[in-house]
């Protein structure tokens, strides 16, 4: 499994987004919600929580950036630990070992309840919701309540993917962080500096992970550089190996088998819209493709469907495209 954001300490996803941040909270003009925008991966998740560590009263430690705090910090432990009252995360929900595709307006509903109290140990209750881009439109509409009426002495973090998905009316109501894309050479010394990769290794990860530092560490554990490296050969073979496509599928089983085919169908995803955008005017074939693989994970999990099948209908998929191209 991937390091969630609240157990990052040392990873400082963007130096002139904090000190923004940090201007506001010196000097008294702190906006009670903040739009975090940028690319998957571009550390917009971690900067919540340095934030929301900083709101809460845990001690600066300038070595680990402007946000920095200990990770042995009492502040910090609580938070990692999931228990600091005056913290209030929401994301989607786990049931059954499967992520919702959505989150629900009952969820957006503990917002209020959440910021009708004063806070328990610190100066400010922080709210974070990661996504935004997950808010079913009951919950965006019970969000936007909130906005509407700012609570005292509570800040809330929306992390956006895609901004210009949102209600209008959620955007004008926030301020605006954005989070750039890495540089290839910050990257590839990110990623060898947290995992010990090779310089050629790096320099290849960083160039498969556009921009993102999250995608770029997910990158160079095993399990996704593995999963990368077949995605991108199925894609660029002229047929595929059945007795390898089906050995492959084999270990969708279980819990391990759930995450192992999400990493592969992420992978594949990116491997085909990586094709599509090379292919330029030409790829239109590719670029539908890429729509619908994008779609394909959470139909799947809304209607229950064997993750073999899946990948099986997605490959066949593949080939009608590399067939007709």
């Amino acid at each position: 499994m991937s390091e969630h954001p609240r157990d990052r300490f040392d990873l400082i996803p963007d130096a002139a987004a904090e000190a923004a941040f940090l201007d506001a909270f010196d000097k008294g003009r702190l906006h009670h919600a903040w739009l975090l925008c940028g690319v998957e991966g571009s550390g917009k998740s971690t900067f919540a929580y340095r934030a929301a560590r900083r709101l809460l009263g845990a001690a600066p430690d300038p070595s680990r950036g402007l946000l920095g705090t200990r990770p042995d910090d009492r502040v910090a432990q609580l938070i990692t630990a999931q228990s600091h009252p005056d913290l209030l995360v929401l994301e989607r929900a786990v049931e059954g070992g499967k992520t919702k595709k959505s989150i629900s307006v009952d969820q957006a509903r503990d917002l209020p309840e959440f910021f009708s109290k004063s806070p328990s140990q610190a100066r400010y209750r922080v709210a974070i919701i990661d996504a935004a881009d997950d808010l079913n439109l009951n919950a965006a509409n019970a969000l936007l309540k909130v906005l509407e009426e700012p609570p005292e002495r509570g800040v809330l973090f929306l992390v956006t993917h895609a901004p210009g998905r949102l209600l209008a009316t959620i955007r004008s109501r926030c301020r605006r962080l954005a989070f750039p894309v890495w540089p290839p050479h910050a990257l590839e010394d990110l990623v060898r500096n947290r995992t010990g990769v090779s310089s050629a290794e790096a320099v290849r990860i960083a160039g498969m992970a556009a921009g993102s530092p999250g995608q770029a560490l997910a990158l160079a554990s095993g399990a996704t550089l593995e999963a990368d490296q077949l995605a991108q050969a199925w894609v660029a073979a002229p047929s595929l190996d059945r007795a390898e496509v089906m050995a492959v599928a084999d270990k969708f089983r279980g819990a391990e088998g759930q995450e192992r085919f999400e990493i592969l169908m992420d992978r594949l995803i990116a491997a085909v819209k990586l094709r599509a955008l090379d292919e330029g005017k030409s790829g239109a074939r590719w670029a539908e493709l890429w729509e619908r693989l994008s779609e394909l994970p959470d139909r799947a999990a809304a209607i229950n469907l064997d993750r073999a099948d899946v990948l099986a209908g997605a490959l066949a998929d593949l080939q009608r495209v590399k067939a007709r191209a």
